[in-house]
């Protein structure tokens, strides 16, 4: 697909606004003591200014420092115990360069869906003085784009006091939500720095049998929300001969792209957005950000809008992938958490598990490998203690593993335990069906 690329040129841009343009240094002057800071991620993370605000750690205190889901090259460098009188990292999701802030105290994280953070900031409840946002060079209007992060970023640019931004070429121009005007930006900083790429991963034997299973439960005319990684990679080759899918998710990856242009995804049967890919952030290669610039087929939207369950019901048909950290023998599934230890966050399961159960002939799966890659069971009897649960037993319908796809819904607690432990990993089942006797009694006995 070829798009028009349509730009405005930089010299006559610094005609129109050449105030606005300055160096990192002078764009992090507008940054003071005790603002919040809201920082853009995805895979967009705006490097260039976080690091002209660090470097004026010694003049600043107590800035809040916002984020939320991001694959970075880094650690944040603004969490460390040095610079703990400057800065508070503060997070709605436990990112990978969020993770050693939080895990060492230095951090926190709000827990929340990631679909209802925009409300949190629209009513007030978070209150941001700055946003620091990665854009696109401005279109012929002076609109700027930073649709590889809407999520969280376009209810931070509408409520922000200042605008800094980085102006990119690397970032691709998008449709949708997130656009901002030239003439809105208080301090513009031009960069010229790829967005952190993302490489298709390669299944392996597991990943390709739990995506050969999910794909045979995945009717034609089907709506996709699906994931990044091994499992999804393994899903989406497993679709080559479906028929009219359309896609309404969260993340938008590279595997979803030949789909598109073989037309096995065409957005025909949806209610929402017909005939368009609908997602609020992308996590890719060029490969991906160059299919997104200026393509009228896709729409990068808010998180609290893609996100909505009522809004991705109203899709036939819909179907949420995700994946989990632990399951146990009813089917709550935790999936942010390791015992105690935050590791990443709700994100968007829980909406589009909710929505897709809603949605007519909607189904939902958790796709995970039968155990870690240090041979522990990935079913448990009882979550480890101190586990959180993302989707509750009374959501779960599919859970699938290298041996097999249980069927949760409708089930009973001990039906529940029977296939579940059907598809464990057979060093684990022993135990498991142990517990489950103890735990259920005859009604898990009388099914062996």
């Amino acid at each position: 697909m070829v798009h028009i690329v349509k730009r405005l040129d930089f010299r006559l841009l610094d005609k129109i606004t050449m105030a606005n343009f300055v160096t990192a240094a002078e764009a992090a002057k507008l940054i003071k003591s005790y603002d919040k800071v809201y920082v853009q991620g995805s895979t967009s993370v705006p490097e260039v200014l976080i690091d002209a605000m660090v470097a004026r750690a010694d003049e600043l205190r107590g800035v809040e420092v916002y984020s939320a889901f991001a694959v970075a090259t880094r650690d944040i460098p603004y969490g460390t115990p040095e610079l703990k009188e400057s800065f508070i990292p503060q997070s709605f999701f436990v990112a990978n360069n969020y993770r050693k802030a939080i895990a060492s105290g230095y951090g926190s994280i709000t827990p929340c869906f990631l679909g209802e953070v925009p409300a949190l900031v629209r009513e007030g409840y978070v209150k941001y003085d700055v946003a620091l946002l990665n854009c696109s060079e401005p279109d012929e209007n002076g609109y700027c784009s930073f649709g590889i992060s809407a999520d969280l970023a376009v209810s931070a640019a509408e409520t922000a006091k200042v605008i800094i931004a980085q102006i990119n070429p690397r970032i691709p121009y998008t449709y949708g939500d997130a656009l901002v005007h030239i003439d809105r930006i208080d301090a513009a900083v031009r960069v010229d720095c790829e967005p952190v790429a993302l490489p298709t991963v390669e299944p392996n034997e597991e990943e390709w049998k739990i995506g050969g299973f999910i794909a045979e439960q995945i009717p034609d005319g089907a709506t996709l929300q699906i994931g990044v990684g091994g499992i999804p990679n393994a899903v989406l080759a497993a679709l080559t001969n479906h028929k009219n899918l359309g896609l309404h998710t969260e993340a938008l990856t590279d595997g979803v792209v030949p789909l598109i242009n073989s037309g096995v995804i065409n957005n025909s049967q949806k209610v929402i957005e017909r005939g368009k890919t609908v997602c609020c952030l992308s996590l890719g290669s060029r490969r991906l950000y160059d299919y997104m610039d200026y393509n009228k087929d896709l729409l990068v939207k808010d998180v609290a809008w893609t996100n909505d369950p009522f809004r991705i019901r109203q899709n036939p048909k819909a179907m949420a992938i995700n994946s989990a950290i632990e399951v146990d023998l009813t089917g709550q599934v935790c999936a942010d958490s390791i015992g105690t230890r935050i590791f990443s966050g709700v994100g968007g399961q829980h909406d589009f598990m909710y929505g897709a159960a809603l949605s007519e002939g909607g189904k939902t799966f958790i796709a995970m490998n039968s155990i870690t890659p240090k041979g522990i069971s990935k079913i448990k009897p009882v979550l480890t203690e101190g586990a959180g649960v993302v989707t509750t037993r009374f959501q779960t319908q599919f859970v699938v593993t290298e041996y097999g796809a249980a069927f949760l819904k409708g089930k009973n607690l001990a039906e529940r335990a029977k296939a579940l432990i059907n598809i464990a990993h057979p060093s684990a089942r022993e135990e498991l069906e142990r517990a489950a006797c103890e735990r259920f009694g005859y009604s898990f006995l009388r099914l062996k």
